[in-house]
């Protein structure tokens, strides 16, 4: 009964704004230019705005190299043996760094050849959105793997396509991500055989010790902590993966 009385009064309450609404004012309103393109209010161009940042979180997982780089991340602090620290929070801030790093020039490309016009007025809503295509997409058919591209095209019942420019977004992004996720797990495969061997030749001294009770991965850390801070690992890390992006 009381929630029935608010909505009551928020309705009468609202009534008056609406009776003293300007007639014939619309928030939606669209318009022809004279080269054919349309051009649509500011009302509609926010709501599409808003719309598509809803999807920014998944494009910044999907389309860049934030992917490889925390799950590397993430499998290099299993194999120190240490799977709270770094923290998640440290994994996924220092990913996000190293994406941006990774994919300044193809963000360059996009701000000069798609937002700058954009923003100065010289091309069109649906030129500039064409024009950034083109890097993201660049950036991806370099990483991605003929077999990967051939998998997806095959799944959707598509011939391969003749021209890199002519591959669809529709298969190249779970083709892209099939690929990293490939390409990660190679280097976390490379990252842990030193770090599995260590394990293995500490486990061997305690067993000939007769130390069964002490736990390998105890003994094991300091030394594994040790080898990983020798070789300057944190830079070793982020120099690989870095590197593994250059086309």
């Amino acid at each position: 009964m009381r929630l029935a009385r608010l909505v009551l009064f928020i309705l009468l309450a609202c009534a008056p704004l609406v009776v003293m609404a300007e007639p014939g004012l619309k928030a939606v309103t669209s318009s022809s230019n004279p080269d054919g393109s349309t051009s649509y209010s500011v009302t509609l161009r926010i709501l599409l705005l808003m719309t598509a940042l809803t999807f920014l979180p998944s494009a910044v997982m999907m389309m860049t190299s934030f992917a490889r780089i925390v799950i590397v991340l993430s499998i290099l602090r299993q194999a120190l043996g240490t799977p709270q620290t770094p923290s998640t929070q440290i994994i996924i801030g220092l990913g996000l760094f190293l994406t941006l790093f990774v994919m300044a020039p193809v963000l360059d490309k996009t701000y000069n050849q798609a937002l700058k016009p954009y923003l100065d007025d010289k091309i069109s809503g649906e030129q500039a959105l064409e024009r950034a295509q083109a890097p993201f997409r660049t950036f991806m058919l370099s990483q991605t793997r003929q077999s990967d591209l051939a998998l997806f095209s095959g799944l959707a019942g598509k011939k391969p396509a003749a021209a890199p420019e002519k591959v669809p977004f529709t298969t190249l992004i779970p083709a892209f991500i099939t690929s990293e996720l490939k390409t990660a797990f190679q280097i976390g495969f490379l990252i842990f055989i030193p770090f599995v061997v260590i394990d293995l030749v500490v486990a061997s001294v305690l067993m000939s010790m007769g130390m069964m009770m002490l736990s390998p991965m105890l003994i094991s850390l300091p030394f594994k902590l040790m080898l990983f801070v020798l070789v300057d690992g944190w830079a070793m890390i982020v120099r690989t993966l870095a590197a593994s992006f250059a086309v």
